[in-house]
């Protein structure tokens, strides 16, 4: 008999065994080498989650749109640095030479500008900085929804393995049970009732087979997928807990979520960068300053002459450009916009706030919960285990018959899927404490 601690280990050793003695058996030639090239690739759980942030999409595609966001950012940043421009054109004028800027027609012009005091562009600056930061944790949030998806398929693709291998020793027992019946009915000690039950035992454990097996095939399709195996690599999982990072107060855990989830931070972020934006377009109020320099070289076939009483091919200035707003109406409706979208933004990071904590505790009740649920499915399983041992005792005694050992042997196998049910629960509503708390990043680094 097989307790509690002993039975899955030697479960999972059954079934690298099998794969050692398929690659045995393959030893020769041509078999030799196609055994090897469908040998199972042999995951632990964190080399699988490692393997899937090197080969996601969607973190490929949050990289792209951060760098996105930084480079837009710095297109507004660039209007604070040296901007040179080099130019030349060509046109009609009939009057005083000019351009339609008002400047003089030129042959060639060299113009430099650079702001120095512009506090709506400055804000807007900001904005888009903050804005970049909030894309990063667009990126960090991805990254966190890989490990999550990952570990959950990982775990659940180990317990289906499991399952399925108790549903097998199951079916064995099952069709021991039909046949005794069947044995018992024809000797006139059973009724055709009991047969009929057996079957049904028989043909349900045939479709919990089927649908494991189909879900087995599922998930071993998305770790492939994740991982970057190749679509017909065998996958080879084991049996493994999750740290215990999780398992701590129901207030230390609402105080980690509110300072590391990417939700509250990505919040934050937009709540700052409104606050720019509003900073910024208050100091629209005041002038505005720009650092200008203008070369340009000049042609006497503009007919210079006709208008000023000297010519000078070579002409260069240098200086401040100010512009000093006294009624801007534009001005005002800015101010009032940032302000309304500063509002929503607080709103929104008051709500989330409110909603992370309350699912915190939520979620950390349910983790304590689950953790009852598998205290009890153990204890179940340990008395299933406990009755087999005695039964299986009489039976040698000749005081129980096959037929009881075999029930009892499902019992005991409906108690072990239970058991791992109950496990895999506790495990799923682990990770989403951690992803709530922003904790997945220390368990995964």
């Amino acid at each position: 008999m097989q307790n509690e601690t002993t039975a899955p280990r030697n479960h999972w050793t059954m079934y690298l065994l099998t794969w050692s003695l398929a690659l045995v058996v393959g030893a020769g030639g041509g078999t030799a080498l196609r055994a090897q090239e469908a040998a199972p690739a042999a995951l632990t759980l964190k080399r699988a989650v490692e393997l899937a942030l090197q080969n996601s999409r969607d973190i490929q595609l949050a990289k792209i749109q951060a760098s996105l966001a930084q480079r837009a950012a710095y297109i507004t940043k660039a209007e604070f640095m040296p901007n040179l421009y080099a130019g030349s054109g060509l046109g009609y004028t009939n009057g005083i030479p000019e351009t339609p800027g008002g400047r003089a027609p030129s042959i060639f012009s060299i113009t430099y500008r650079q702001q120095v005091l512009n506090q709506p562009l400055k804000g807007q600056a900001r904005e888009l900085q903050e804005q970049v930061q909030s894309q990063t944790l667009m990126l960090e949030d991805a990254r966190n929804s890989v490990i999550q998806r990952t570990a959950m398929a990982y775990l659940e693709l180990a317990k289906v393995r499991h399952s399925l291998e108790l549903l097998r020793k199951e079916q064995a027992s099952a069709q021991q049970i039909q046949d005794v019946t069947r044995q018992r009915q024809a000797e006139g000690l059973e009724l055709p009732v009991e047969v009929t039950k057996a079957q049904l035992t028989s043909a349900r454990i045939e479709q919990r087979i089927l649908q494991l097996e189909g879900r087995q095939d599922e998930l071993e399709v998305f770790l492939r997928a994740q991982i970057g195996l190749a679509a017909e690599q065998p996958i080879e999982v084991t049996a493994e807990e999750l740290p215990a990072e999780a398992e701590q107060e129901g207030q230390n855990l609402v105080a980690l979520a509110l300072e590391n989830n990417t939700g509250i931070r990505q919040a934050e972020a937009d709540r700052r960068a409104k606050e720019f934006r509003l900073k910024g377009e208050k100091g629209g109020r005041w002038p505005t300053v720009e650092l200008v320099s203008v070369y340009s070289v000049l042609g006497k076939f503009n007919n210079y002459l006709d208008f000023f009483k000297t010519f000078q091919r070579n002409n260069f200035n240098f200086g401040l450009q100010m512009q000093i707003p006294i009624f801007s109406a534009r001005t005002k409706a800015n101010i009032d916009l940032a302000k309304v979208n500063l509002e929503a933004a607080k709103a929104t990071v008051s709500n989330k706030r409110a909603e992370l904590s309350a699912d915190v505790r939520l979620r950390t009740h349910r983790l304590r919960e689950l953790d009852a649920a598998k205290e009890v499915a153990r204890l179940e399983l340990q008395l299933a285990q406990q009755n087999l041992s005695v039964l299986q005792a009489q039976f040698t005694e000749g005081r129980a018959n096959l037929r009881e050992v075999e029930k009892a042997r499902l019992e005991e196998n409906e108690k072990w899927m239970q058991y791992l049910d109950a496990n895999f629960q506790r495990q799923q509503a682990q990770l989403e404490l951690l992803r709530a708390t922003g904790q997945l990043a220390k368990v995964f680094p």
